[in-house]
């Protein structure tokens, strides 16, 4: 069995720290606030030249520095993003041109902060089918674009940021022991798009929009969602939660990480948590937290890992891997 490898991993973060006393000013908010509902202590903002594209680009580069390799041996590039830097052509595309890639293809996956499991998920599809070698997958996001800064039950929650990784097809024995991703499974439900949306768009509006969140109905639904679809790669794995060795959830919020932690039976101390640095990066908060924790020697090879998120739409989603 072909099985998709992780080779390297790489992140980008924008210069800008904003910390949650630099709310004060100009919102009714606190750090104390912030931090009690959200965890959250700060987060990376895009400058002016800092953009979806060319942090996707520096955080792919360090993936491949990682796995050793060079833009060259890359045939596929995947990138979740849902702040590209044009309607179109594809962010990914702008990237591939960066690298200096001509040859293999790339395209965007909009799936919100869901969009790295669902790339990730995707490249694998397209390895295992054999219509590439090696993938770069992205998550980079520019969220700070779209955000309403007047609105505080929003503006303090989102960041900046990208995370990629490079996958590898290689043979498997098709067991458990196999490095790469043994299962996913992916979910969305339309029926919930006015709890989370970005109130514009070319075919509606005709203006790129804000982002629109009512939390409390987000909140209500993420914990057993995240749960259902855990539960599900667990049955496709054939493990149980007590076998894992790192759990990497999406980084939106810290009391959301911790409900669905506890229910579905992961200790703490075996759960990746960097929403107090970053906040909720969208797309790239799930590889900005597998590399803080290949980074400090938390993952080692041959532990096996769970990533997971939720967003906008809804979408959510699951992929275990062997590291």
């Amino acid at each position: 069995m072909i099985r998709s490898v992780v080779k390297g991993v790489g992140t980008a973060l924008p210069r800008r720290i904003m910390k949650n006393s630099d709310f004060e000013a100009s919102l009714e908010t606190s750090d104390e606030w912030i931090v009690q509902r959200t965890g959250i202590r700060q987060r990376h903002i895009a400058a002016a030249d800092e953009t979806t594209a060319s942090l996707g680009e520096a955080a792919a580069r360090a993936a491949l520095d990682a796995a050793g390799l060079q833009p060259a041996d890359i045939d596929l590039i995947v990138l979740g993003t849902s702040t590209p830097n044009n309607t179109f052509p594809a962010t990914a595309v702008e990237i591939q041109n960066r690298l200096g890639i001509t040859h293999g293809f790339a395209f965007d996956l909009q799936a919100v902060c869901s969009g790295f499991v669902y790339a990730i998920t995707t490249a694998d599809l397209h390895l295992k089918g054999g219509m590439a070698k090696r993938a770069l997958v992205i998550g980079s996001e520019t969220f700070s674009r779209i955000l309403d800064w007047k609105d505080r039950t929003t503006c303090v929650l989102f960041g900046d940021g990208a995370g990629a990784v490079v996958l590898e097809a290689e043979e498997g024995e098709g067991g458990l022991t196999d490095r790469g991703i043994l299962a996913a499974s992916l979910r969305s439900d339309g029926s919930h798009r006015e709890k989370l949306y970005v109130d514009g768009g070319p075919s509606t509006t005709g203006q790129v929009g804000v982002l629109r969140m009512e939390g409390k109905e987000v909140f209500k639904h993420a914990v057993g969602m995240i749960t259902d679809v855990v539960e599900e790669t667990f049955r496709q794995g054939q493990i149980s939660a007590a076998e894992l060795d790192w759990f990497i959830p999406h980084q939106a919020n810290r009391r959301i990480i911790e409900a669905s932690a506890k229910k579905l039976g992961i200790p703490l101390d075996k759960v990746v948590i960097t929403v107090d640095l970053h906040g909720n990066t969208s797309a790239a908060s799930v590889p900005l937290a597998l590399a803080a924790a290949v980074a400090d020697g938390r993952i080692k090879k041959g532990d096996l890992v769970l990533l997971e998120a939720m967003g906008g739409g809804f979408t959510w989603g699951a992929v275990l891997l062997r590291w």
